[in-house]
């Protein structure tokens, strides 16, 4: 079924409920037409004056862009860098006192970091990582719960020029080795633990278990959360040492290392097609250009307002739009440990209400979780202070987009609906708050100066109407430029497809007004809450259980995640398809990958649907997921296996 001929497109496209911008707020937004203009008239030239409008160069750039597709760099023979235009311009210009972060502990711990308090921090931890061996170019992992320390830990290795690469806490120890290895990294920097759904959650020993398989590691520093709580957290004599023993006694000054402006930053690992994950390469200058101005202009950002992204900083949406463009910018943001139901489903609101949070940004799926709950826990809120309304990870559906405008935003905050990726490093199509009329489920249009399109299966724009396959045009300052150590596998996965274009691998439908409607992956990647999984690497852990034959993993739709994983699976000669089994291969995959990717429900069947050649008819097996008709059958090698399927689907293991 092609992407035009999906038939939950028109139903989505069915909305045609409309949100002008309030005039008062347009008289006072960032964001003014005119820009568009600008942007359209010569994109290099309006990236090079925002550039050095907005950047502080130790040594100005020369060429704004040079392009030899697919590779890009931007504001060639300039230097600077990341953590100084973060931290040290804001308190040389007198803004020490102004507070960086508002953090909150899951069980209610707080502390408050002002610009002043987070320059010595960054510089005291840079010394310490200095102490222990580590000089720009170095690669330092970081794998962390929600606290000060992560954004810190960043923060330090950017003053050093050594790039990190970040994992997601809930990550596996065999999925942070892997990370680990092919980043090569040199220093692990991690914590006992964190706290989730009020238990200690602990880390440590994950990486003791990675830390088996990685010969590049020299020293691991660990912050000390859980403190007497953390009951298995040996340190190793010589490599392990206390974040609290190393950091605090260090000096507070830490001068900043100048790196050129294609430096790399870091290294974000994401989902492919393929079960090895990739290694996204965002550099310095046009990374940090894209996610400061897009912050500013798409949520509207004033000196005093009080930002909060609800995401993890281990995805890149943290990286973007918790760490590095709200601190460019002297943002003031709020970081919150836990998870939105404890100790009950009124905490977000709690928060809001006591920090005066003025922008929030978080994902459909988390909007769905608290309207699955009811309004009552947000409505017993002081939600007031709320005046801009964000979503990202996923197209957000119609009902959810309203439910978010009236109990969140009072059915007055704008909401911008946010696409783009890990690969993008900035936000790409979106609504300008007081500039766009905006429309329930729609991400709407592109920012100025980036030129996406729709097109048809042969690279051909589609017209007004019509559905196909969302492409970028041109190239854009925060871009990744390229998949670490494999250009080729950057030049095959992104611009292959259709030639001269950056294929995103999502579908999208251009309405009669022009508007964008994201229409989700196209390829064999599911996206779970925001979370980018290869079916490929889900199908590769289960196989990897000794009681399985063969797996195929497809995508199916969930009212709150978006997507969920259903994994069809054959187990081996001799084994019984038992409950238990299905229960024991679901955290078999927890283990191999993360706890996000454990499928939702596994079957167990004695075949899967495959053409003559052998090719499994994943089609075929989503039809059976959604409960839908199922599509041709005639190039099956044994049509009487997709009716055994269908006949056992109610007797999944969930």
């Amino acid at each position: 079924m092609s992407v035009e001929q999906r038939p939950e497109i028109e139903a989505l496209m069915a909305e045609s409920r409309t949100f002008p911008p309030d005039p008062a707020f347009s008289a006072r937004a960032n964001a003014q037409p005119p820009l568009y203009e600008e942007a359209e008239r010569d994109f290099e030239a309006f990236w090079a004056r925002l550039a050095r409008e907005r950047l502080s160069w130790s040594k100005p750039f020369e060429t704004t862009l040079e392009w030899e597709l697919p590779f890009a760099k931007w504001f060639v023979g300039g230097e600077l860098n990341v953590s100084y235009n973060c931290i040290d311009r804001h308190v040389e210009n007198g803004l020490g006192d102004k507070v960086a972060y508002h953090w909150i502990g899951e069980p209610g711990d707080t502390r408050t970091i002002t610009y002043a308090d987070l320059l010595a921090e960054v510089s005291r931890a840079a010394n310490a990582l200095r102490e222990l061996g580590v000089e720009k170019g170095d690669r330092v992992a970081i794998y962390m719960p929600m606290i000060p320390e992560l954004p810190i830990a960043m923060l330090a290795c950017a003053r050093l020029g050594a790039p990190h690469t970040v994992v997601f806490g809930g990550f596996s120890a065999e999925a942070l080795s892997g990370r680990i290895n092919d980043a090569e990294a040199k220093v692990v920097i991690t914590a006992d633990g964190g706290w989730r759904r009020g238990k200690p959650a602990e880390l440590k020993p994950a990486v003791d278990e990675a830390l088996r398989e990685t010969p590049t590691i020299e020293k691991v520093l660990v912050v000390r959360r859980l403190g007497d709580r953390a009951t298995q957290c040996p340190m190793q004599a010589g490599r392990d040492v206390w974040w609290d023993e190393i950091v605090p006694r260090q000096p507070p000054d830490c001068p900043p290392v100048p790196v050129e402006s294609e430096h790399l930053l870091y290294l974000l690992y994401t989902s492919g097609t393929t079960a090895k994950p990739k290694g996204i390469v965002h550099t310095t200058a046009g990374y940090l250009l894209g996610t400061s101005f897009t912050h500013e202009m798409i949520f509207d950002v004033k000196p005093d307002d009080v930002y909060w992204c609800a995401a993890d900083v281990g995805w890149v949406t943290g990286h973007s739009y918790i760490v590095y463009g709200p601190l460019a910018n002297a943002t003031t943001g709020v970081l919150y440990e836990g998870t939105p139901d404890t100790p009950d489903w009124s905490r977000w609101w709690q928060i809001v209400e006591d920090y005066k949070v003025t922008i929030l940004y978080t994902a459909p799926t988390a909007i769905r979780a608290h309207m699955k709950q009811g309004p009552q826990y947000a409505e017993g809120h002081d939600l007031s202070s709320l005046r801009v309304l964000g979503s990202v990870g996923e197209p957000i559906n119609p009902e959810a987009w309203l439910w978010y405008h009236e109990h969140v935003g009072g059915g007055t905050a704008p909401i911008v609906d946010t696409w783009w990726q890990t690969e993008t490093g900035m936000i790409m199509i979106t609504p300008l708050p007081g500039v766009t009329t905006t429309k329930p489920g729609s991400a709407t249009f592109p920012f100025p100066g980036v030129d996406a399109d729709v097109v048809d299966g042969e690279g051909n724009p589609v017209p007004l109407g019509g559905g196909g396959y969302l492409v970028l045009k041109r190239p854009w300052p925060a871009m990744l430029r390229g998949i670490y150590g494999d250009p080729e596998r950057y030049r095959e996965t992104y611009w292959s497809r259709f030639p001269g274009m950056y294929f995103a691998g999502d579908g999208a439908k251009r309405d009669g007004d022009g508007y964008l409607w994201l229409l989700g992956r196209v390829d064999d990647v599911m996206n779970v809450s925001g979370h980018r999984i290869s079916t490929t690497e889900v199908e590769s852990a289960l196989v990897s259980h000794p009681a399985v034959a063969e797996a195929a993993v497809v995508g199916g739709s969930d009212a709150v995640t978006g997507q969920a994983i259903i994994a069809f699976v054959i187990v081996k000669v001799g084994i019984e398809p038992t409950k238990e089994l299905g229960t024991e291969l679901r955290e078999h995959v927890a283990t191999k990958i993360s706890p996000i990717a454990k499928p939702k429900s596994i079957m167990l069947t004695p075949d899967l649907p495959k053409t003559r050649s052998g090719k499994i008819m994943r089609r075929l097996l989503r039809d059976i997921a959604e409960g839908r008709a199922l599509g041709d059958t005639t190039t099956l090698a044994d049509a009487t296996v997709v009716e055994t399927i269908r006949q056992n689907s109610g007797k999944s293991e969930d």
